[in-house]
């Protein structure tokens, strides 16, 4: 039994849709980062960073944050979604991709351009013209693959959530036929489908 600590962002849906494909049992924990539930005193304990998602696998007792390495944890333990042999590097190096920029630089996008907008002109051009960026790499990568590496993994997992934010990115999935099609194909995935509406219900998974 896994306990997960998690809200409805990208980083908290990556472990609850990973979970979902692995097939484990799992108990959620509503952390309410609108309500400042992450700087309570024994989320601390599990997670020193204050972040969700957070996990606490029952098995052995180790409680893991950052969501990265959640999934690699989740990979090894399940030996589930993750490539061997060079693959496994190709996939590390996506999945450091999408920990350094995919996620980080898209966050700023909802920071400055859907939250914030007007209040920096100069933020919201750099962050939008680094999604723009960042999207074209993802169109690249893609072109002849149904998925980022390999089959099917924790890479998918990982980036998938942050472009299913693309409206609020102000991104038009047509203009990266890719992208578009990967996203459509993994969002059609029913694990997926139930990982994305935990802790709760918010929206249907959003279709191009």
């Amino acid at each position: 039994m896994i306990d997960l600590y998690t809200w409805t962002t990208p980083n908290g849906r990556k472990v609850s849709i990973a979970l979902e494909e692995m097939g484990l049992d799992y108990e959620v924990h509503s952390i309410n980062i609108t309500q400042d539930d992450q700087l309570a005193p024994d989320f601390l304990k599990i997670s020193p960073n204050n972040k969700i998602p957070a996990i606490v696998d029952r098995d052995n007792g180790l409680a893991l944050m950052e969501s990265g390495a959640i999934l690699l944890y989740l990979a090894q333990k399940t030996g589930k979604f993750m490539p061997a042999g060079d693959d496994y590097w190709k996939a590390m190096e996506w999945l450091m991709w999408q920990m350094g920029g995919f996620g980080p630089m898209l966050g700023q996008v909802h920071h400055f351009v859907k939250y914030n907008a007007g209040k920096s002109a100069y933020a919201e051009e750099r962050y939008s013209a680094e999604a723009r960026r960042l999207y074209k790499v993802l169109n690249t990568q893609l072109e002849g693959r149904d998925f980022i590496v390999g089959d099917y993994s924790i890479v998918d997992m990982a980036t998938w959530p942050w472009a299913s934010r693309f409206d609020w990115q102000q991104i038009d999935l047509d203009d990266f036929p890719n992208v578009r099609d990967w996203y459509v194909r993994i969002a059609e995935r029913p694990a997926v489908q139930k990982g994305y509406q935990v802790p709760k219900y918010v929206t249907d998974v959003p279709m191009p």
